[in-house]
């Protein structure tokens, strides 16, 4: 029989409740929001349960979102497969802007490792548990996350380039 994503909502609303959120189709892939207080146990069933097998993280990410509210300003993005069925899924857990961290899924996912530590130090997503968060393609020496949307894209004050040679704006030359 077929995984079919009525039945992997439904187990998961039975077992998590509102910790699970926001199913939907996005993109051709399965996709919901779990909370940061469930993601680790939502991952862990998908990969457990027998029903479900979803045995490969094919990724985890991060995403900075600085307009959302507080709560909702980082995201951690978990991409799983179940080889069986063919079948992909993407979890997302949102965190706060003020202390984003998310439990390690490291004892689940041998491979998150790295993955964990390229999204702390893009993003400065804390994984708790983690064995070695350290940067991973950034010098140690570095204070700041690069990814992180917190400086502006161009220094407007700039005299040597003028906009209009890049077709940035409507006027005519």
């Amino acid at each position: 029989m077929a995984l079919e994503n009525a039945i992997i909502q439904k187990k998961l609303t039975q077992k998590f409740g509102n910790k699970v959120l926001n199913f939907g189709m996005s993109k051709d892939i399965f996709s919901f929001e779990a909370t940061p207080d469930a993601i680790h146990e939502v991952i862990r069933t998908l990969k457990v349960d027998e029903e479900f097998n979803f045995h490969f993280l094919t990724d985890l990410c991060g995403i900075h979102y600085p307009d959302n509210d507080e709560n909702h300003q980082f995201a951690v993005v978990y991409h799983l497969h179940n080889w069986v069925e063919n079948s992909r899924i993407r979890i997302t857990t949102f965190l706060s802007g003020e202390n984003p961290e998310v439990n390690t899924i490291t004892d689940l996912f041998l491979t998150s490792n790295w993955m964990e530590r390229e999204t702390w130090d893009f993003y400065g997503i804390n994984f708790k548990g983690h064995p070695q968060l350290k940067r991973i393609l950034n010098m140690d020496e570095m204070i700041s996350h690069p990814m992180r949307k917190e400086f502006p894209m161009e220094d407007s004050g700039r005299t040597d380039k003028d906009d209009r040679f890049f077709g940035r704006t409507a006027q005519k030359l």
